[in-house]
């Protein structure tokens, strides 16, 4: 029985561990509150994951150490530095793999479907940084120090989003949907289930280590072709769209932080943004969950939380 170690708790966190926890394995969940799933294989552990002692001290003995945190959005250039840094150490110490929960920023704005192999190009400070953290790890597996690997993915549905955010909630209740980017531009989306899949398979297979793999996700769609798609599967009214103008996004995010930041990576929805997972796909025999079925779990997350 293998011990991981997720630091974290969001829905990719959360949905790792109990994939771990059902297949026979032990779990430690860090996380400031000590919150996460229950389940009498997960032990939620309430500690800071920035000091680097109790990580590694907690990661002692475990296979693998997860990344799976997700510091709000306005505040990665301060948070994020010492909380690498401490999961460095916490892997070089314990002999953990690394196991990181990424995403696509590192690479920039791209004119091209993205794989594993594109560039990670990103010069804006706050989209450098991620593709910085996978530099620092990478450096340290060549090294020789750790196992390291990272797992990307796009937008999430299930969990919070633009997608779910803006446009979920409103089409369940047949109103209009306001939506601050364009409608019409084809997008890559990806379910939380196959992030945490994914994580899954990386985090002890040896094939996995020294690089990183996408997650396998259905076909992209414009924001208005899976707004039409969600209201189908869930039994909504009809769709009802409008983009916010962009000056109207830019000066609501003078007084809402998350909108400000959306102008960050606004290039990610006025351009195609595609990435292809098949090199995953081939590899490790994953997947994408069908995308109706996605759709029912956003809706059901959605009304539970109402």
């Amino acid at each position: 029985m293998n011990l991981h170690v997720i630091v974290g708790a969001g829905a990719v966190g959360s949905t790792a561990a109990q994939l771990l926890a059902e297949r026979g394995d032990r779990v430690r969940m860090v996380t400031r509150s000590g919150s996460g799933p229950s389940h009498p294989a997960i032990e939620l552990v309430a500690a800071d994951a920035t000091d680097a002692d109790r990580l590694a001290a907690l990661a002692e003995g475990a296979v693998a150490l997860y990344n799976c945190a997700n510091p709000l959005y306005h505040r990665w250039l301060t948070d994020w530095p010492p909380l690498a840094s401490s999961l460095l150490a916490a892997a070089t110490r314990s002999g953990a793999a690394l196991v990181t929960m990424g995403n696509l920023y590192g690479h920039g704005p791209v004119d091209e479907v993205m794989t594993a192999h594109t560039p990670l190009a990103a010069t804006h400070p706050k989209l450098r940084l991620r593709a910085d953290m996978w530099r620092d790890a990478l450096a340290r597996h060549e090294a020789g120090q750790i196992r390291a690997v990272e797992v990307r993915a796009s937008d999430f549905l299930e969990a919070r989003s633009v997608f779910s955010e803006a446009l979920g909630n409103p089409l369940l209740a047949g109103r209009r949907g306001y939506v601050p980017a364009p409608l019409d531009v084809p997008h890559t989306f990806t379910s939380t289930t196959d992030a945490a899949r994914t994580l899954v398979a990386v985090a002890t297979d040896e094939r996995a280590f020294g690089r990183a793999w996408l997650v396998p996700s259905n076909p992209a769609l414009t924001v208005r072709q899976l707004a039409d798609r969600f209201v189908a599967v869930n039994g909504a009214p009809k769709a009802r769209l409008t983009e916010i103008p962009h000056l109207a996004v830019r000066a609501i995010g003078l007084f809402a932080p998350f909108i400000r930041e959306l102008e960050t990576t606004r290039y990610q929805f006025t351009s195609p943004y595609i990435m292809d997972a098949t090199e995953t796909t081939d590899v490790f025999a994953l997947h994408p969950t069908p995308l109706d079925d996605v759709l029912r779990a956003t809706a059901a997350r959605l009304r539970a939380a109402a």
